[in-house]
């Protein structure tokens, strides 16, 4: 048993010495700042650089609209034996364009523009999606990085007591189960805090993502608490403001013009094009003495009408109207559905903010307080040791839980925000 009491008071102590290095070698911090963590995120963020060339590829189309038919050149040349029968040869060139009725062109034009804008709308929402993303990845950083020091502090505190217990242990004050019981609480904690340094890193790997990071190499540090953000709304103009910012409002109306121009595209389609040609030839005389020719020069011209019997199919046209109908419906749910999420997450964050309340009335301090106390009496024989465990247990709880309330507030306000298209965080 004695043996086994050692070999965690080698593992308590060398985790306690691993920590203090850590804090001692620390010559020059790498601190990640809000700020430079955003503007990495607006230029670095791969997955954003890729969404940005569809701006790109919708400019080109829209260049690509304006493209006129070409013409056609045809050359043909014909030799009727000349060399045996003398029958002479012949050559002729023609130039064919189609032109196009109906405003076949503009209307392209008009769809290739209309889905230009359209795009341009979807970046916009894209880009406000995630900067509210980025924003929720660095609370959940910060948040990580004090639930984490809550470990720290708890393991140490621990770790102190059950120092104390093997001293007073050793001269007979407490019984040796009671020494166990405090040393084997500070290695149970010391996996929490392990477990709690895993999951810190893992957020800042998550941030490192969202930076478009390559580097296996992590901050030190964060700059920036978790505090009460508390801003004060009212829900009708929070409404309001929505319906006039939100960017996937503004791409379900793009998209409805895509719609609509696309129905006039498909109409103009039915309307028939003329192929327009224009050329000449030349035959050279013929000697042949059956079917002697004088050589002449021929000039033609004319017009090709196609007969459009695939009109009375009017699948295209009918699936364009039916598109164009589905457009308007689709805006419309977005317009409501953008009124439904704002209360909601305007009702969420309200909730988030007197939750926080309820531990800045005292709670905090008062947990803090009763552990200490328990503490001084068990230091003095006065409590057991399950009272000190239980304390702290419950000081841990209510500080993670403050933090935890503190995060869902903050992300309460960034996903309130995010829904009315608005934005104020700085952290």
């Amino acid at each position: 048993m004695k043996r086994i009491f050692v070999f965690l008071a080698i593992i308590g102590f060398g985790a306690v010495c691993s920590l203090d290095l850590q804090a001692q070698e620390v010559p020059e911090e790498d601190v990640l700042t809000f700020s430079v963590y955003m503007n990495r995120v607006i230029n670095s963020n791969i997955e954003y650089l890729a969404e940005k060339y569809n701006v790109d590829i919708a400019r080109a189309n829209v260049q690509a609209a304006r493209v006129f038919p070409d013409p056609e050149l045809e050359i043909n040349y014909a030799n009727n034996q000349n060399w045996s029968l003398q029958m002479g040869y012949e050559w002729e060139a023609a130039l064919t364009y189609t032109l196009e009725l109906g405003g076949k062109r503009r209307a392209r034009i008009d769809l290739a523009q209309s889905e230009k804008e359209m795009t341009e709308a979807l970046l916009e929402d894209y880009f406000h999606q995630l900067r509210a993303d980025a924003v929720t990845a660095y609370l959940a950083a910060l948040k990580q990085r004090e639930l984490y020091a809550i470990q720290q502090a708890s393991y140490k505190q621990m770790w102190a007591l059950a120092q104390a217990d093997s001293i007073r242990f050793r001269e007979g004050l407490i019984k040796e189960v009671e020494a166990q019981q405090s040393m084997l609480e500070a290695i149970t904690l010391l996996n929490d805090m392990y477990e709690g340094r895993a999951d810190y890193q893992e957020a800042l790997h998550e941030l490192s993502w969202m930076q478009g990071l390559e580097s296996v190499t992590l901050p030190d540090s964060l700059e920036g608490t978790l505090t009460y953000m508390k801003r004060e709304f009212r829900p009708e103009d929070l409404v309001v403001t929505a319906r006039n910012n939100r960017a996937d409002l503004q791409a379900a109306l793009k998209s409805r013009d895509v719609s609509r121009h696309n129905l006039r595209l498909a109409k103009a389609n039915r309307m028939i094009d003329l192929d327009l040609s224009i050329g000449g030839g030349y035959s050279s005389v013929v000697l042949n003495e059956e079917a002697a020719e004088p050589a002449f020069y021929a000039v033609t011209a004319g017009v090709s009408i196609p007969l459009k019997f695939s009109n009375a199919n009017k699948g295209e046209l009918n699936a364009a109207r039916f598109e164009a109908e589905q457009s308007d419906r689709q805006y419309k749910a977005v317009e409501l559905e953008i009124g439904t999420r704002v209360l909601q997450k305007y009702a969420r964050y309200t909730a988030a903010l007197q939750r926080v309340e309820q531990f800045n009335k005292g709670l905090l301090k008062q947990s803090e307080d009763i552990l200490q106390k328990i503490i001084y009496s068990y230091e003095y024989g006065e409590t057991s040791i399950l009272e000190v465990l239980n304390a702290q247990r419950t000081y841990n709880e209510v500080q993670e839980g403050y933090y935890e309330a503190l995060f869902d507030c903050s992300v309460a306000l960034v996903e309130l925000e995010r829904a009315c298209g608005i934005w104020d965080i700085e952290i």
